[in-house]
């Protein structure tokens, strides 16, 4: 396995924890106020999941209407709302990029929040990840990731390369 933590390891990664869980029309001014500034590495959502179908029981497989699973627009492009957003983790460049960041979040969060710098996502591939995705996976997918989901159900990019 090849070391790709390289240049994340000067990253700080951050985690923004609501006192409630958010609202998609709060969640998406949120994101896209911070995916506006420039340092943003990456940034993903945690939260409770929101079927499209019944999982289980006597009405397994009808489809579910939730008022939070819904469509957002996230820097222009139209994202669908899986989870009800209950924290962020995001990476950044340097400790502006993290004031600017709890700048935004005072400014549009109405109720009290927990803003913590730690180690949130892995910083190199695991034994999993590298049977899974083999050597060469990018760094910037290492530790935001289910290795025994679907990709194309977990990640959605915003950025074109």
């Amino acid at each position: 396995m090849t070391d790709t933590s390289s240049d994340t390891i000067k990253r700080l990664q951050l985690e923004i924890v609501p006192q409630r869980l958010l609202n998609p029309e709060t969640a998406q001014g949120l994101l896209n106020e911070i995916l506006d500034l420039e340092g943003v590495v990456r940034l993903f959502i945690h939260g409770p999941r929101l079927p499209g179908t019944v999982p289980y029981g006597p009405a397994k497989g009808t489809a579910m209407a939730h008022n939070s699973r819904r469509l957002i627009e996230i820097e222009g492009k139209m994202v669908e709302l899986m989870v009800i957003v209950g924290s962020i983790r995001l990476e950044v460049t340097d400790i502006d990029v993290k004031e600017q960041v709890h700048e935004i979040c005072e400014k549009l969060l109405p109720f009290p929040f927990e803003f913590r710098e730690g180690n949130f996502m892995l910083r190199r591939q695991t034994v999993t990840g590298y049977a899974r995705f083999g050597s060469d996976q990018d760094p910037l997918m290492i530790g935001i990731t289910d290795p025994k989901g679907k990709l194309r159900d977990q990640v959605c990019f915003l950025k074109e390369e």
